[in-house]
């Protein structure tokens, strides 16, 4: 079982879930986007979705749209685009009307549309994948700043639901989606902030940079409600309920079983174990939550970062904007108007070009040149002695699958042992004999963090007290307890 917070490694599942993406959507698809003509082509498509086959547009007739409406479509797009780039011996130069069809036709190839019979003429209708493919697309492209407060109170909602009983898997899957791509977004709006930055090189004039900084950085990429996500108003300051109910649906025994159950006739055609990693993931999702203070953080460093450099680069370009051209002007009139020579100038002696305003000249430091670096090469014992320590480390070292092991060796294929009757031969045998120890008690705080941490180090078993005073081992002392060995899910429905 996953531990909240760790999250598995996808294995072949994850890569057979990517292929499946072709499976979807036809080889093709992405050729005209790929082209030389590829925003062209991207202007079509978003033209037709919202005009005939997206969301937004009219009911499309049932056996769908005629060729000579669509051709018709593009035709129009085509007059108002700028010149297309050749491709296939087709020049720029082709009258628009045979452009619309080889557009078309080009673009029923790739499987963005598809053609049918029907009756003596020809019906063009859209695949319901690749619909929805291009509704993400458009989503994508059209993505503006996020509201952090609609999808933290959006989580809280469908956790409290689960919680009380009233919403299963739907809920806590719907949750799960929610905060993932909540963290995603803000972690990805700083990488924003950067690029954008970046792209404003100073050599554009200070009224572009002006109107790019204010349009893309602040309308495109910002955080809507970012003012206010530091107040105790904000939605987001309830998130440590939200973990704490979490933790609660997933220690519960009843919950993680209903929930679990959901997802397995739901999701999983009746596979318990795929069942449980989906719940461990969405679980995982929801404790990501803990790390928002993380983003946030680094997320106002950058912030903070482009504004200075938008207020430095903005107080140069003003102070360095003044009427040079004007003062020369001026004082060639004034020149001209006095009847001076060359000889004389107007300046005043001692303000502008006297002695004192002379800059001092610079002053060398000669620093002592550094010594050599000395490399010494250890001696064998002084390299045995470090390996010793290193052995005497991992020997006391505790980790996971070392007290399973040291479990498994104790048990020797019971179902159960006392502490008492365990044998302990060297300093690693004591390490594991500590360490049980210290998760029965932790078993036995009633304390959800220390219950789980001690789960999460003594794994296929259950460690609890046994009561009863101290006992004294040959080695340690300590109070005695009892380690069982964990039944395996499947097993238990066997028997049931």
């Amino acid at each position: 079982m996953a531990l909240p917070g760790i999250r598995a490694v996808p294995g072949r599942a994850g890569v057979a879930a990517a292929l499946l993406l072709f499976e979807r959507l036809p080889d093709r698809l992405f050729a005209p986007l790929a082209s030389d003509n590829r925003r062209r082509y991207w202007d079509i498509l978003c033209q037709l979705h919202a005009r005939r086959f997206g969301p937004d547009a009219p009911l499309p007739p049932s056996h769908g749209y005629t060729t000579r409406e669509i051709i018709a479509d593009i035709e129009e797009e085509l007059l108002c685009q700028d010149t297309w780039e050749s491709e296939e011996g087709e020049a720029p130069e082709t009258p628009v009307g045979i452009r619309a069809a080889g557009v078309f036709n080009r673009l029923v190839e790739a499987g963005w549309y598809r053609v049918e019979k029907h009756g003596l003429g020809r019906r063009v209708s859209m695949r319901p994948t690749v619909s929805q493919f291009l509704s993400m697309l458009v989503s994508f492209a059209e993505t503006g700043p996020v509201f952090v407060s609609a999808e933290i109170r959006s989580v809280a909602a469908n956790i409290k639901m689960v919680a009380s009983g009233e919403g299963s898997g739907d809920s806590l899957s719907v949750a799960a989606k929610q905060a993932r791509e909540l963290m995603e977004r803000i972690r990805n709006t700083g990488t924003n902030v950067r690029d954008i930055m970046e792209s404003l090189g100073a050599d554009i004039p200070t009224s572009e940079y002006v109107q790019r900084f204010f349009s893309d950085y602040i309308e495109g990429v910002f955080i809507g409600d970012y003012r206010e996500l530091r107040t105790k108003n904000h939605p987001l300051a309830r998130r440590a309920q939200i973990i704490e109910s979490v933790e609660e649906i997933y220690s519960s025994s009843a919950q993680r079983d209903r929930l679990i159950a959901w997802y397995e006739s739901k999701h999983c055609a009746g596979d318990g174990a795929r069942a449980e990693r989906l719940f461990q993931r969405d679980i995982d999702r929801l404790f990501e939550l803990k790390k928002i203070d993380e983003y946030l953080d680094r997320l106002d460093e950058e912030i903070r970062r482009a504004n200075k450099r938008a207020l430095v680069f903005l107080d140069y370009r003003l102070r360095s904007l003044r009427p040079v051209d004007n003062l020369v002007q001026q004082a060639v009139a004034r020149l001209i108007s006095g009847g001076r020579t060359g000889m004389n100038d107007p300046f005043a002696p001692l303000e502008l070009i006297g002695g004192e305003r002379l800059a001092e000249p610079r002053k060398t430091v000669e620093r002592p040149v550094p010594e050599a670096i000395v490399r010494r090469v250890p001696t064998e014992a002084e390299i045995a002695r470090s390996r010793i320590m290193l052995r005497a480390r991992d020997a006391r070292a505790i980790t996971a699958p070392k007290l399973a092991a040291f479990i498994r060796h104790q048990l020797a294929g019971g179902s159960e042992i006392q502490s008492r009757a365990m044998t302990l031969e060297d300093v690693a045998d004591v390490r594991a004999y500590q360490a049980l120890g210290a998760a029965a008690a932790a078993m036995g705080s009633g304390c959800r963090h220390l219950q789980m941490t001690a789960r999460a180090l003594v794994r296929g078993a259950e460690v609890v007290l046994s009561g009863g005073a101290e006992e004294d081992h040959p080695f340690i002392t300590g109070k005695p307890f009892v380690v069982e060995a964990r039944k395996r899910r499947a097993a238990v429905k066997g028997d049931t």
